[in-house]
């Protein structure tokens, strides 16, 4: 056998001294910078662990298992629902600057914490009264409007956050409630797909995911989509039609459970081929997952959404038995059920899109929707309380915003009766495992306008669920996903028990 002779290079198969260390590190001014590199700790490959994704077990030692996180879409008004001030009846119809309090307009707060979108900043200074009473409740002495009777009574067993704040002034708010960034920036994965990545099943047979409500505007699938996660980590629409629980999953009228079971086989076995030939394929990998989970939710599904398997009692005491608030109590009922067989995180949309969104007739519209989710919403915590499930059941209650303590004026509002949007303070809620009773923390000004004592951006709330759940938001990082401080938030300690 012959070798090729290389005129430009030696013989017997031998790199000469000058290739090699081209080869090795650029020559000698390689070997200098990779001496500089390793003495700054860039080039120190045994000093860091190449990165891993999730292996499903907590960063630290869980709370909480499952989260049941609830959305009041529109903006309920803060001030008459959890954060009642009663200067704004007193001072009525006058502006911020003529009340003995510091105008909110002239506050710094007012610039640095929004970023107008679309109308501009719609300060709306003339100050518009409480539209509805309210009472102290519970042994904390609570402020709840009269709109919450239900759920007054169950102060002592929740924390009401009094000072949070977000930076979108329209209804891009919402969506920035569950991935935590601004219309105006790049998206982040929600919260609940967070959870999903993170975290190990508790039920094979199930979602760990779910979306449970209804809606008309698509732009609603932004509160569950996983963006850079993958597919894979998106939440599951489930409907609560027991005829129909699974919509495009169930199987077909005259097919067999056994034909179905070698359909699935077949097809498993056809994307395990194309899964070899491409094994980056997100989409593909996300797909085999969705038809083998599809597969075993048949049996699973159904069970856990038939309502009926409930007693009469705990149908009454979720709504159940009146029109009014029958829906939103077969949510909740089912976001309990589901919570109950491990599901790790279900998103209930409780009320449609927009549906608190009173720019008119805030009296009346406030009161109806209120009207509906009250009893259904105490129901859910009297009924986690009574079967322990609370201590490993965390609930949580938002909204986008709150509601200008100001009347609104527009020219197209000829009668003005509501309130705009309001980023500068609202409250949220939570309740159940891993957080304290009967407590509030942070508050709004005199006006209900900034939220001035222990301000907490909506990444804050993020950071509280994933805690009481086990997880580091910082350990969750992808490398070349670059997230920003803002991002992780911070769990609010105040309200930890």
């Amino acid at each position: 056998m012959t070798f090729p002779f290389r005129a430009n290079g030696p013989i017997c198969g031998r790199i000469n001294r000058r290739t090699f260390l081209a080869d090795v590190g650029l020559g000698f001014t390689g070997l200098a910078m990779g001496a500089m590199l390793q003495r700054d700790g860039l080039a120190r490959a045994d000093a860091l662990p190449a990165w891993q994704p999730p292996d499903g077990r907590p960063h630290l030692a869980p709370r909480a298992k499952s989260v049941i996180w609830i959305f009041l879409s529109g903006g309920v008004s803060h001030l008459e629902s959890f954060d009642p001030k009663p200067a704004l009846t007193k001072f009525a119809g006058k502006t911020f600057a003529a009340t003995p309090y510091p105008d909110p307009l002239q506050s710094p707060l007012f610039h640095e914490r929004s970023r107008a979108v679309v109308g501009g900043e719609r300060p709306y200074p003339k100050i518009f009264p409480l539209q509805v009473g309210f009472k102290k409740h519970g042994r904390a002495g609570v402020e709840v409007s009269d709109w919450w009777p239900h759920l007054a009574s169950c102060v002592d067993d929740m924390a009401f956050v009094r000072s949070m704040y977000t930076t979108d002034n329209d209804h891009a708010a919402e969506f920035q409630m569950h991935h935590g960034r601004h219309a105006l920036d790049e998206k982040q994965p929600v919260l609940g797909s967070w959870v999903h990545y993170g975290l190990g099943t508790l039920n094979e047979n199930l979602p760990q995911f779910v979306f449970l409500g209804q809606y008309k505007d698509a732009r609603v699938k932004q509160d569950f989509a996983p963006d850079y996660l993958g597919p894979r980590h998106a939440g599951v629409e489930l409907s609560l039609d027991p005829s129909n629980p699974l919509p495009f999953a169930a199987r077909g009228k005259g097919v067999l459970a056994q034909e179905q079971q070698e359909q699935f086989a077949f097809v498993h076995e056809l994307n395990s081929l194309a899964a070899a030939e491409h094994p980056e394929d997100e989409h593909l990998r996300a797909r085999i997952k969705s038809y083998e989970l599809a597969f075993r939710m048949q049996k699973a599904v159904p069970e856990v959404l038939d309502l009926n398997r409930e007693t009469l009692d705990t149908q009454r005491l979720y709504g159940i038995d009146n029109p009014t608030t029958a829906i939103y109590g077969r949510r909740l009922l089912a976001a309990r059920r589901l919570a109950e067989r491990g599901v790790r995180f279900t998103l209930v949309y409780l009320s449609d899109y927009g549906e608190w969104d009173s720019h008119l007739d805030l009296r009346n519209l406030h009161a109806r929707s209120c009207g509906r989710v009250d009893k259904p919403l105490a129901g859910l915590l009297k009924d986690l309380k009574r079967t322990g499930l609370d201590r490993e059941t965390l609930v949580v209650c938002c909204s986008e915003f709150g509601r200008t303590p100001g009347l609104e004026v527009r020219d197209t509002y000829k009668m003005p009766t509501g309130r705009d949007h309001h980023p500068h303070g609202f409250t949220v809620w939570f309740a159940g495992a891993g957080i304290q009773r009967g407590v509030v923390h942070g508050a709004t000004d005199e006006l209900g306008f900034h939220a001035v004592e222990h301000p907490h951006y909506v990444t804050d709330i993020h950071a509280t669920v994933l805690n009481r759940l086990g997880l580091d938001p910082r350990r969750l990082d992808i490398p070349g996903r670059k997230r920003l401080d803002i991002d992780h938030g911070s769990p609010i300690q105040e309200i930890l028990s």
